[in-house]
């Protein structure tokens, strides 16, 4: 909730991007509409999600509604797209992975009797399998017109990450590196399954196959190449990545921290 409801940052982003601008806020031109379009959308999942937690009255809301406004205050200068195509494929891998994180939340939330979460989070996890596929096929036809740079672009943000517009959240309390807020929500999120290290890997395969990395070949530079064979080795590589950090996590005591969302309660991490 406190990602979508950061939702100005994201959309003068997007008309920030060179040649896609919406100059008015009112162009006809396709990808405005889009981008329009979109942040409607994620707009009623910020308030869909902001009206259930504050009628659950599980969470405290002036913590939760001060981290959005730090996160808003703070800006996003580390996720500006160093290019369309950059924004395009950043788009694609944001969209899948909500979508895959809203689904294993409302299979959690039904498991564990809460049908209203599970139906809210079934119908979010649906807009953004349909947000995903617009930026997927946006993708994959600049990857016809210019599998060069698209290459290139992909290999840039695999190297720098998907890094997720949550990280520069704070409440106000948190320290820095893996005492973040950040930091200890994801292994909150990743002891329970909502977003792991194997779905991260998963998504770099899924892109790497669906535009078609591999078979690339009429077009590369030097560069190309090079990046074509990075994104073609990197699946295996976070897959062995992964299995190093189970293996180190297995043996440190997992530990606990609070959380002023739910009141201070301690939750375990990892």
């Amino acid at each position: 909730m406190v990602t979508e409801e950061a939702l100005p940052t994201y959309q003068s982003m997007g008309n920030r991007a060179e040649g896609l601008a919406d100059g008015t806020g009112v162009s006809p031109l396709p990808w405005a509409r889009w981008l329009r379009g979109w942040t409607a959308e994620e707009n009623r999942h910020g308030d869909l999600l902001n009206r259930y937690l504050y009628l659950s009255g599980r969470v405290d809301m002036r913590q939760v509604e001060a981290t959005v406004h730090r996160l808003l205050r703070n800006g996003m200068e580390m996720l500006a797209p160093a290019s369309p195509y950059h924004g395009l494929i950043y788009g694609a891998f944001q969209e899948r992975a909500t979508f895959i994180s809203h689904g294993h939340t409302a299979r959690l939330a039904g498991q564990h009797g809460d049908r209203a979460l599970a139906k809210i989070c079934g119908v979010i996890a649906a807009d953004e399998r349909r947000h995903e596929a617009g930026y997927t096929m946006a993708s994959a036809r600049l990857f016809e017109l210019d599998p060069d740079g698209m290459a290139r672009a992909l290999a840039d943000v695999m190297r720098g990450k998907v890094t997720m517009p949550g990280q520069l959240m704070s409440d106000g309390r948190d320290g820095d590196g893996e005492h973040s807020l950040f930091a200890r929500f994801s292994a909150v999120a990743e002891r329970a399954g909502v977003y792991t290290a194997r779905d991260y890997g998963e998504l770099v395969e899924h892109f790497v196959r669906r535009w078609r990395v591999a078979e690339l070949a009429a077009g590369l530079s030097g560069e190309g190449r090079r990046a074509q064979e990075y994104l073609c080795g990197l699946a295996p590589k976070i897959r062995r990545m992964e299995e190093l950090a189970h293996r180190r996590a297995a043996r440190i005591e997992p530990a606990m921290a609070r959380f002023s969302w739910i009141f201070d309660r301690p939750v375990m991490l990892g």
